[in-house]
């Protein structure tokens, strides 16, 4: 079985050399933004290591119970530690339940790993608990760490992990590759490889579940339409996508709509630069560069350090509605113009 982690070839030759020269290490760091890869190759490494029945070695066959149960996440001997779904953060008491599970021996495969997910979602005390297995690890465990950025770990737990650090593909590789492998039409492989941002894990998403493209449509829309808005209906926005009593409204949703206009915004500084590189949100171009031509890049660049300012609020907990409608009260006021 070929690993098919594509874009990301050299980092699967990596690990299956660590495997074939029995060289693997206590600790694997995989970083990059969501829907890269990271979980992709963290299973895929995980499967070679355990596997029962390899080709060769360092490629799993994907067969056996045990790469079956891991591909589906449930296997005995692979724990999987990451936020509750009613959780903002992953807690201490985690990191204690993990390190109790790591203390006991393998149940039936070569090695326990500990698969740690988004592991920025921990704080410094979930950190700093996690270092002593990092710096004494019990033999036969591997833990496998996955992160949007090295920089957002304690330095500590960085230097004692193998850093692998994945980046996207390029979008025209990428477009080939949704055609190729899962028969994208070429128009909408486009679309999806420059929305992805050349991350495969989320362009892919994309395309089977189509609804969320539909959700991201309708925020950029609304973006759109908020920008010709006075503060009355700005405020009326923010109170219904904000209200958690509403269906589909969390926190997590909020997050992803700042997200898709943070995205908006760049593209939009992109527009009022004259910069010649290419729009995420191609659909929406021609909305892009009217709003673009009444924004001074000065404008552009302050609002999109605003999103990025809101994101980093909500994840400190500000109240939700608070944050999108001060957010939106300093948008500009702009003509609809196409």
């Amino acid at each position: 079985m070929q690993w098919n982690i594509y874009g990301h070839e050299w980092a699967a030759e990596i690990l299956q050399k660590h495997i074939q020269q029995d060289h693997v290490r206590h600790a694997y760091l995989f970083t990059g933004p969501p829907g890269i890869g990271r979980r992709s190759l963290a299973v895929r490494f995980a499967q070679a290591i355990n596997c029962t029945q390899p080709p060769e070695p360092g490629f799993p066959c994907g067969t056996c119970r045990i790469c079956k149960q891991i591909e589906k996440m449930q296997q005995a001997d692979l724990t999987i530690t990451q936020k509750l779904e009613d959780a903002s953060l992953i807690k201490v008491e985690q990191i204690r339940d993990l390190q109790r599970s790591l203390s006991l021996a393998p149940y039936e495969a070569r090695y326990r790993i500990a698969m740690l997910l988004n592991f920025q979602d921990a704080k410094d005390s979930p950190q700093n608990a996690l270092l002593k297995t990092l710096e004494e690890a019990p033999a036969k465990v591997i833990l496998l760490l996955t992160a949007d950025s090295a920089e957002n770990l304690l330095p500590t737990i960085v230097s004692r992990c193998e850093i692998l650090r994945l980046r996207p593909m390029p979008v025209e590789q990428l477009s080939a590759t949704l055609q190729e492998k899962w028969q994208v039409e070429p128009e909408n492989a486009a679309m999806l490889s420059h929305l992805s941002g050349g991350r495969l894990g989320l362009a892919y998403r994309y395309h089977q579940q189509p609804e969320q493209l539909e959700q991201i449509h309708a925020w950029l829309q609304d973006a759109f339409d908020l920008l010709s808005y006075g503060r009355v209906e700005r405020f009326t926005y923010a109170e219904q996508h904000t209200d958690p009593k509403k269906k589909g409204v969390s926190r997590d949703s909020i997050r992803l709509m700042l997200q898709t206009w943070l995205v908006l915004w760049r593209d939009l500084f992109l527009a009022a630069s004259g910069s010649g590189m290419p729009f995420t949100y191609t659909e929406f171009q021609p909305n892009t560069r009217s709003f673009a031509r009444q924004i001074d890049l000065p404008t552009a660049r302050r609002l999109v350090s605003r999103m990025e300012e809101a994101l980093t609020l909500l994840d400190a907990n500000l109240n939700p509605r608070l944050l999108v409608e001060n957010l939106l009260l300093d948008w500009p006021v702009l003509e609809v113009v196409i």
